[in-house]
């Protein structure tokens, strides 16, 4: 057990994670900007992308690179620097550090070693996004970035089909049509809302079903990155009402599956637990002569 007393009076290496803008500048804190300030070293995602912030307030700090593909070996020598006494401060290119991004990695690290650490908080485009979503913020489920893979994609789907929560999902723009038609797909024309360039001159909010944000991107350019706020299971009456293979025969509701990539085992499996029959009858339905 570790129990952190964080503004005890005890000479050590503390790191610090510090939330810098998602877009409009004057949402730094004046606590974040103390904290910059007063620091030994910075670790950031994009040295350049911090230094344009560092030299908007006049900060002159030694940065370090932290990011995915070198978490390792920079991880250890930022270990090394706390052990030493230092102040780190760990920033992301935007909002919260440790959000979907290495930081989670190094925040443990630290904590299982003993340091401090101490979050100095400030704008977060999840909850940004979904304050103004005009979707239920009593209870909601942060899923960050979705798979790729087609596959990967169905499977997470599947899994937070019947998820009562209102989920919050970050996507790039070249893939966010993709992402929209397989939520579509998988759970019916549910109500969502996309954000973008949130806190920026052209932050853009759009509030519709999931076909209607389909339709209104195919009308024109995806870009800057989304945060994409999607409404909760609703129970079965959802299913009913929405399920996309409504209208297909078990032939091409299991040959749908397969275009997906599942093999014809897993996409029969699939296809009864959609409609709540046994594997068996799909079976002998789809190898029928």
């Amino acid at each position: 057990m570790n129990v952190q007393r964080s503004f005890s009076s005890e000479e050590t290496g503390v790191l610090y994670l510090v939330a810098t803008p998602i877009g409009n500048l004057d949402d730094m804190t004046v606590r974040c900007l103390e904290t910059l300030r007063s620091v030994d070293v910075i670790a950031c995602e994009d040295t350049r992308q911090t230094r344009k912030l560092l030299n908007h307030f006049q900060i002159d700090k030694r940065t370090v690179s932290y990011h995915e593909h070198n978490k390792e070996a920079s991880g250890q020598g930022l270990l090394q620097w706390l052990e030493e006494g230092k102040k780190i401060a760990l920033v992301s290119d935007a909002g919260l550090p440790a959000i979907s991004d290495p930081g989670a990695e190094l925040v443990r690290d630290a904590a299982a070693a003993g340091f401090p650490v101490i979050p100095v908080p400030g704008a977060n485009a999840a909850l940004t996004a979904l304050i103004a979503s005009g979707l239920p913020t009593d209870r909601f489920v942060f899923c960050g970035f979705i798979g790729r893979e087609n596959k990967e994609r169905r499977e997470e789907l599947e899994r937070l089909k019947k998820y009562p929560e209102t989920l919050i999902f970050y996507e790039a723009p070249h893939r966010i049509e993709k992402t929209l038609a397989a939520m579509r797909e998988v759970w019916g024309n549910r109500r969502a809302v996309m954000a973008r360039e949130l806190t920026k001159r052209y932050e853009e909010f759009a509030r519709g079903t999931l076909d209607e944000l389909l339709a209104w991107l195919r009308e024109g350019e995806a870009r800057g990155e989304f945060c994409l706020i999607v409404e909760g299971y609703l129970g079965p009456a959802e299913e009913e009402a929405d399920a996309w293979w409504s209208g297909l025969g078990v032939v091409e509701h299991v040959d749908r599956y397969c275009e997906q990539g599942m093999g014809k085992k897993e996409a029969i499996k699939q296809a009864a637990d959609d409609r709540g029959v046994s594997k068996r009858d799909v079976y002998n339905e789809y190898h029928r002569e």
